[in-house]
């Protein structure tokens, strides 16, 4: 009787679970109908289908910003590497940008692709290093943020940071061994001064450096480290607890107590992997330690330097700009006519174009002061203010005239709008680079508050 029961038990329950498996698979049926209906869940339209009109920038524009004709004051050098960059960027590195700018990843596979170009080391003579003009290093920069600013801080990051802080600071020994690989770019590397508590008042850093027995001990934390996560080498500074001065050294991946972590949800150069660096108790050898930096004012040597590739930066940036709203309001049509037709958008078409000749002018004459060693830090910190807030302008203008499209990555108006903001507050704040400059002019220092 007993066993009975139990058999009729599990024929019921058995019952019950086909039942439930069978509503289960009309429920998802019925569900897919409801999400085909509602296209909820379904991929998106192809752009080219979706909008038709206009061409996106993965097929970038042609350059037709430079108004003024700054090529024309190139010389033959500089002229043929501005085509070579211009021609990569465009065909093997626009057509991925927007998909890897929207996944904030970085798209290893252009490396290959840079080191092709020969531009990493720029200015720096021999080591395997190209040795370009400053200008043609600035040019070669300028093109590559034309196409994507992340690309180009990437690069600046590791060039014109990095390589020079070794080539400007390091031993002979120290040249030898690391700048003919990170030429090549075999070896990537990051510049660590930034602390979470240390920004713009970079010379207070509070990460340390401590003597040992052959080397030294560095504790403390880095923040905003653009190539961090996947760097070889760190060149970081820390205060040498006996001085209390800056120094220098290069970190080495995979040093024990050294740690780099991705910094995620930014809004800008989302390609770029800013990291946070956490040193506890890393040793680093005497071999590394950068004998040329011994206080903040070496390391000012190298930004002094470095500034002049970052205000091309936004040269490059608002050129590209320019170029997809050209192009944008040509293809583009509303009330039977191109937008380009239209007063109101061609005042502000003119407006950019105005902007980017006196950015670039400003520029160009930058870099022939330092090629005849009149440069001043004022003149540099002034470049680099006074080109990012007018790029802020001009992709501003650019974000309006493209409408709806000025807020997708595609178009690159959107891409670039966000990717300014960034460059227009690194390697010295608009103020801070605005108070440099304004010391320079007055002999009177303002940037740090008077203590109550």
């Amino acid at each position: 009787m007993e066993r009975g029961s139990n058999g009729r038990a599990q024929r019921r329950i058995a019952r019950i679970g086909k039942q439930l498996e069978a509503s289960e698979e009309k429920n998802a049926d019925q569900g897919l109908m409801i999400a085909e209906t509602m296209s909820v869940g379904l991929p998106a339209l192809d752009l080219s289908r979706a909008f038709p009109q206009a061409t996106p920038a993965s097929s970038f524009p042609p350059l037709v910003s430079d108004y003024f004709q700054l090529h024309d004051l190139l010389s033959k050098e500089d002229q043929d590497l501005r085509m070579r960059v211009r021609t990569v960027m465009e065909k093997e590195v626009a057509p991925i940008m927007a998909e890897y700018w929207e996944k904030a990843e970085f798209p290893f596979e252009i490396v290959p692709k840079m080191a092709s170009l020969k531009i990493a080391g720029g200015t720096i003579q021999g080591y395997g290093c190209p040795g370009l003009s400053i200008l043609g290093s600035a040019i070669a920069a300028a093109e590559v943020a034309r196409v994507d600013a992340s690309c180009s801080t990437f690069i600046l990051v590791h060039s014109s940071l990095a390589m020079l802080t070794i080539a400007m600071c390091g031993s002979e020994q120290q040249k030898q061994k690391y700048l003919p690989q990170l030429a090549k770019l075999d070896t990537i590397a990051c510049w660590a001064l930034t602390e979470p508590d240390y920004g713009s008042d970079a010379s207070s850093l509070s990460t340390t450096a401590t003597k040992a027995k052959g080397g030294w001990v560095l504790n403390g934390q880095k923040r905003w480290i653009g190539n961090s996560t996947f760097a070889d080498v760190a060149v970081i500074f820390a205060r040498n607890t006996e001085t209390n001065q800056i120094n220098g050294f290069i970190v080495r991946k995979g040093t024990p107590g050294y740690r780099a972590t991705k910094i995620e949800n930014k809004i800008g150069l989302r390609i770029v992997q800013n990291g946070d660096i956490v040193l506890k108790d890393a040793f680093i050898p005497d071999d590394d330690r950068l004998p040329g930096i011994n206080s903040f004012a070496d390391t000012n040597k190298v930004l002094a330097i470095s500034r002049i590739m970052v205000a091309w930066q936004p040269i490059g940036v608002t050129m590209g700009v320019y170029d997809m709203c050209h192009r944008y309001l040509l293809e583009r049509k509303q009330f039977g006519a191109p937008l380009a037709s239209l007063q109101i958008n061609q005042e502000k078409l003119v407006q950019m174009l105005g902007n980017i000749q006196a950015m670039a002018l400003v520029g160009w004459r930058l870099c022939k002061l330092y090629d005849s060693g009149k440069m001043t830090p004022g003149q540099a910190s002034l470049a680099k203010c006074w080109n990012t807030k007018r790029a802020r302008e001009t992709v501003a203008l650019g974000r309006e005239l493209l409408g709806g499209n000025g807020i997708l990555v595609d178009f690159l108006v959107a891409k670039a709008f966000c990717d300014l903001e960034p460059i227009y507050t690194y390697e010295g704040t608009y103020e801070v680079n605005a108070l440099v400059t304004g010391r320079e002019v007055t002999g009177i220092a303002s940037i740090r508050p008077r203590k109550a």
